[in-house]
């Protein structure tokens, strides 16, 4: 597999970043998820970040060094996070539950699956074009599915998430057959909150990932305001040239049974939650430096 890949995230004016994504990929297949901790419920980032670890995990075990059944072990490993989330909670004795929303997919033999759950959302851009976008799982978009009215509805209300008490909804889509230069983004709501959807498209049409999508996270901070939400953005170029100038990975010289993650794991709840915003973007800033120089070295 060849790829182009670039991730950023963003506090916005919130108090703290409860946004979490990241990667992970076999000489065969690639993993890619993000996660938006819920605000309104106590520890979000914890919820996220258990989400994370949890598919990886997954995928890990699974994509040996390709995964069996896609759809499902989507599935299964949503289901997963979401029970890691459920007990997180019942052994620390909370009387809420921590919450996130979920968007992952899997990319191998040129197919792309993904799954979904809450309104972080996954797009498929092509030759300029819309290809598709997960549906939110919120009233709002589900009236306007339905043609109705969406003036007097919170966007932000959801009917679905990881670690409530109701069992998570959640839709699967694929598989798409990928072409040289598609492009995947994975979001949280703090991206397409500001940013609408042709504009999305028209940024990554006409750059490169690692001028498009911070292009569309600064244009979303600043339309966003001083209460602007956390803007996360996960991005993928399929099969990029050689000669593209943007950050490449290639699985060619990975041997069977070599598995990378950019998805922290084993992390004390107390690491974790001692990580400020900063540190997190200097991580990953680090990440990103490190696969262009993985990149480089192999161009």
């Amino acid at each position: 597999m060849k790829f182009s890949v670039y991730q950023i995230s963003r506090q916005g004016g919130r108090e703290r970043n409860e946004d979490r994504m990241g990667y992970a990929y076999t000489r065969e297949a690639g993993l890619f998820v993000l996660a938006d901790g819920m605000g309104g419920h106590p520890e979000g980032a914890m919820a996220a970040q258990l989400a994370l670890q949890t598919v990886s995990a997954y995928f890990q075990k699974a994509a040996t060094p390709t995964v069996r059944e896609v759809p499902e072990f989507l599935s299964s490993s949503l289901m997963a996070a979401h029970h890691q989330i459920i007990r997180y909670a019942a052994e620390k004795g909370m009387l809420d539950t921590p919450r996130t929303t979920l968007v992952a997919a899997v990319v191998e033999r040129s197919q792309l699956h993904w799954i979904h759950c809450g309104d972080s959302r996954l797009y498929v851009v092509r030759n300029g074009e819309l290809v598709t976008r997960t549906r939110d799982h919120s009233y709002m978009e589900q009236q306007a599915h339905m043609g109705r009215s969406t003036d007097n509805i919170n966007r932000n209300i959801l009917f679905t998430c990881l670690g409530s008490p109701a069992k998570p909804v959640y839709d699967i889509s694929g598989p798409l057959q990928l072409l040289q230069g598609d492009r995947i983004l994975l979001c949280s709501d703090g991206l397409w909150g500001t940013v609408k959807d042709h504009e999305i498209v028209y940024e990554l049409s006409r750059h490169t990932l690692d001028q498009a999508v911070p292009e569309l996270v600064e244009t979303a901070l600043k339309r966003g305001g001083a209460r602007c939400d956390n803007v996360t953005v996960l991005s993928m170029e399929w099969e990029t040239p050689d000669d593209f100038q943007t950050t490449r990975v290639s699985t060619d010289d990975i041997e069977e049974g070599v598995f990378a993650s950019t998805i922290q794991s084993g992390v004390p709840d107390s690491t974790l939650e001692d990580l400020d915003d900063e540190a997190i973007e200097r991580s990953i800033a680090e990440i990103n430096e490190a696969i262009r120089r993985t990149a480089e070295r192999h161009s």
